[in-house]
């Protein structure tokens, strides 16, 4: 049932004097319509914030050379707890480090091993509202449970979904509970694989799964299988279904087909998000590498395999991730044209070096950024350095992420939203 269609525009002054900041020239327009269970909000025209945000560096914790506890190796989850307490589990050493606001060293919560207070495989991290510190370990099957300090508490085994390695973040929310990702369907090849996630409370004791969000939608695959082993590969530059959970307790993902973000809010109608975009293409070099960097990867492993699916297409869906932050907004990774970063003969230097043709186009990473009731806040820019992996993390007008320089040295940086 549709219950009216609603112009709103001219309200970007109100909107920022609210959250503490300057409006931009051209006030935030949106149509919000419902229909049955769903509200959408879709954006026309404008911003809240204004004018595009950039970030500034403030504080780095990362150097080539220097004490061992400054030099990442591979920074593979990040959390920040009170007072801007940054933690870090560096899957290389591995470890988890813990570092006061300014970047200075505090203290390594555990340690890898089997036994109390370590780890053997650990491959996410996070901090619970009480600033407890807790490790995702597959390895072991379990998580172990730090105090804000660093100090070993407890273990909590997981005995029936522990065992499930991912690269997504240790989701956790406002209330304490952590959700840990999980494999539905064990025993199906990958390209079948479902997700879900396991609701665990703040003392441990596993609840229920719930299943992650769907869309009735066949991605586009390359596949190959022999003597037992198959893989598979997404055609790139199709679109995907992505989803994140929100530390509000609620899904939100959508199918990358359409600029089209649904809120799953627990007791409240959907709130979908929308917003107007100009299809970004897909450029003949840029294609062209990744066919070759996909059939060379194939063919090591499966001999004479061929391409057996459909052809990359020509423009890029409208958003490639999504993340929700500590407030709640949620950041919109946007297409954008890809761009050289090597040269053609920096590249064959490469690929004669490494015996793989290299990557040479990428694309900056800027994101789109919407409030939880699907204002369109405005758009961050980020710099040439910055990258999603792992992803990032924000609350007010605080961004903090993982940095690589031209050696593809890491570094964790804070930075300060600036408009």
């Amino acid at each position: 049932m549709r219950h009216g269609l609603l112009i709103i525009c001219a309200i970007a002054a109100t909107a920022c004097a609210s959250e503490g900041r300057s409006g931009g020239s051209e006030s935030w327009q949106a149509v919000v319509d419902t229909v049955a269970d769903t509200v959408t909000v879709r954006t026309v025209a404008g911003s809240v914030w204004g004018d595009t945000t950039t970030l500034i560096e403030e504080v780095r914790i990362g150097t080539l050379e220097g004490a061992d506890e400054y030099i990442l190796g591979d920074p593979r989850s990040i959390a920040v707890g009170e007072e801007g307490r940054i933690y870090l589990l560096d899957r290389q050493v591995p470890v988890v480090r813990a570092y006061s606001s300014d970047g200075t060293y505090l203290f390594d919560a555990g340690r890898e091993g089997g036994g109390p207070g370590e780890y053997e495989r650990p491959d996410a991290m996070a901090v619970l509202p009480d600033g407890r510190v807790i490790v995702r370990d597959p390895g072991a099957s379990r998580i172990a449970v730090f105090s804000p300090d660093g100090e070993f508490l407890e273990n909590w085994n997981r005995q029936n979904s522990g065992g499930f390695n991912t690269s997504r973040r240790f989701y956790t929310d406002t209330a304490g509970y952590c959700y840990p990702m999980v494999l539905l369907n064990r025993g199906v090849p990958p390209w079948e694989w479902q997700y879900g996630l396991v609701t665990i409370s703040p003392t441990g004791e596993e609840l229920d799964t719930i299943a992650a969000p769907n869309w009735d939608y066949e991605a586009p695959q390359l596949t190959a299988s022999r003597d037992g082993s198959s893989s598979s590969r997404s055609v790139p530059f199709t679109p995907r279904r992505q989803w994140t959970f929100s530390p509000m307790g609620y899904f939100a993902g959508g199918l990358s087909t359409d600029y089209r973000i649904d809120l799953f809010r627990s007791g409240a109608p959907v709130l979908r998000i929308e917003r107007e975009w100009t299809p970004v293409p897909v450029l003949d070099e840029e294609a062209e590498e990744r066919r070759t960097n996909i059939r060379q990867g194939m063919q090591r492993q499966y001999g004479s395999w061929r391409w057996n699916g459909p052809p990359i297409p020509d423009t890029k869906p409208p958003f490639r991730d999504l993340v929700v932050d500590f407030d709640g907004r949620i950041w919109v990774r946007v297409s954008l044209p890809g761009r050289p970063t090597m040269s053609e003969e920096e590249a064959r230097e490469e690929e004669q070096r490494s015996n793989r043709r290299p990557l040479r186009f990428e694309e900056p990473i800027a994101y789109d950024v919407f409030d939880a009731e699907g204002r369109f806040l405005g758009h961050v820019r980020t710099p040439d350095t910055f990258s999603d992996d792992p992803e990032l993390l924000a609350r007010g007008d605080t961004v903090w992420a993982v940095v690589r320089d031209d050696l593809d040295v890491p570094s964790i940086v804070r930075f300060r939203m600036v408009r």
